[in-house]
């Protein structure tokens, strides 16, 4: 980013950190997953200090895209779910980087029961 007082640069892991505590702010999202499953297919759900372990940031040539890779709360509607992360993501980015995210793609590793 670009102002009268010279170039902001952000690192890749300072938008996945932020894409990721942002989505942990919606409702039916019990964690995030690790982007790397166990051999079994299980998926390893990942605490608050990783949270960049669980998203994807790729700076392509039509724009900013992101993966994120989230564990939903059993007996919630899991489309309603990807969807509300989507956008909060989306927003977030926008108000807090000031980055248009073109792309946010949600990964369902898992179903839990939410404590």
């Amino acid at each position: 980013m670009d102002n009268e007082w010279g170039k902001v640069f952000v690192s890749n892991d300072v938008i996945a950190v932020i894409a990721g505590s942002a989505a942990l702010d919606c409702y039916g999202l019990v964690g995030m997953a690790s982007r790397k499953q166990l051999k079994d297919g299980l998926a390893e759900m990942i605490g608050r200090e990783n949270l960049s372990r669980g998203v994807e940031v790729r700076t392509e040539a039509d724009g900013l895209h992101i993966v994120l890779h989230i564990i939903v709360g059993y007996g919630t509607k899991i489309s309603e779910v990807a969807h509300n992360v989507q956008s909060k993501v989306k927003y977030v980015l926008n108000e807090v980087v000031g980055l248009k995210a073109d792309f946010v793609d949600i990964v369902v590793q898992g179903v839990r029961i939410a404590r």
